[in-house]
């Protein structure tokens, strides 16, 4: 996709973080924005700043767990501007602590936002998309879905999420292969970003009463979001920086999008493994410290005497 002036892009999770920035670049480059978020006062803001610049933008609620939440979203975005060019399934939301303390709640809100959020968003706009392909021989298009480096590497206490991350890797890498099987002129990307400083380490303000946590944080949950709260915080990729790279890889073509390209180092250790029949090794064996700070963090959250 080379020509974004006035365009359609659709971007879930639009209102904060990596979605807000992306709205902010396709404003820039003269397109049409459709806003969709949870949070009904960040997406307002969103809104009126965007408009108040001279964009035309629709702003919609929609959680997109829910597959008639996200049609209503495509069913608004036709109605107002006839058709779709971009998409950015990127709404996402995140839960740490040893995989076996994550309960089924848990698993329910991030597999629900991450995983089924980026099935509705694929399933309904692909169609929309390819269908305005058939009658405009030339129309061009592209699909961004939001992973992370969590979904091509392994850390501990980052099960939910890591499983939620590589699902949208397989989805994504699938999608790209079955749009070029029947040719269809629709780019695809799936980006991974490393640790950049936005408001997932917070996403629980937005968690839905059906998914409600039932009991507190769990001794390693409370550490999890304590070591991942700082490492987003101290990112030295800002989101501003992700939203260029990432409408560069579109003009470009690009599937692959990295934030830090340095991390692919572990990808690369993950990979060597698997084809030697190596066990995984320890993530933390170049960083110590941090294994240890998170051993640390775990024991004084439990009130278990330090040794």
């Amino acid at each position: 996709m080379k020509n974004f002036k006035d365009k359609v892009v659709v971007i879930t999770g639009g209102a904060s973080g990596l979605g807000r920035e992306f709205a902010n670049v396709a404003a820039g480059l003269g397109m049409k924005l459709v806003l969709a978020d949870v949070q009904a006062d960040a997406l307002e803001t969103a809104r009126a700043e965007l408009s108040g610049q001279g964009v035309r933008v629709i702003a919609r609620l929609c959680d997109v767990r829910k597959g008639e939440q996200v049609q209503a979203l495509a069913d608004a975005t036709i109605a107002e501007f006839g058709s779709v060019h971009l998409v950015f399934n990127n709404a996402g939301v995140g839960s740490g602590g040893l995989i076996w303390e994550n309960t089924e709640a848990d698993w329910e809100w991030v597999m629900g936002v991450n995983v089924w959020g980026v099935i509705h968003g694929v399933r309904i706009f692909t169609k929309l998309m390819l269908a305005a392909a058939a009658k405009d021989a030339s129309y061009e298009g592209h699909i961004v879905n939001t992973a992370s480096m969590a979904g091509l590497v392994n850390a501990p206490t980052m099960g939910v999420y890591n499983v939620s991350k590589h699902a949208v890797v397989a989805l994504t890498e699938t999608l790209y292969q079955d749009l070029q099987l029947v040719e269809a002129p629709i780019g695809v990307s799936v980006l991974c970003p490393f640790f950049v400083p936005t408001g997932i380490g917070q996403s629980h303000r937005n968690r839905p009463e059906d998914v409600r946590m039932s009991e507190g944080p769990t001794a390693s949950q409370r550490a999890a979001q304590a070591m991942t709260e700082k490492a987003v915080s101290s990112g030295k990729v800002s989101a501003v920086d992700v939203a260029n790279l990432t409408f560069k890889a579109i003009a470009d073509g690009q599937f692959y999008v990295y934030s830090h390209p340095d991390a692919l180092q572990g990808v690369e250790l993950r990979m060597t493994e698997i084809v030697q029949h190596k066990n995984p090794s320890d993530p933390y064996a170049a960083m110590p410290h941090v294994r240890e700070g998170l051993r640390a963090r775990m024991k004084l959250a439990s009130g278990a005497p330090q040794g």
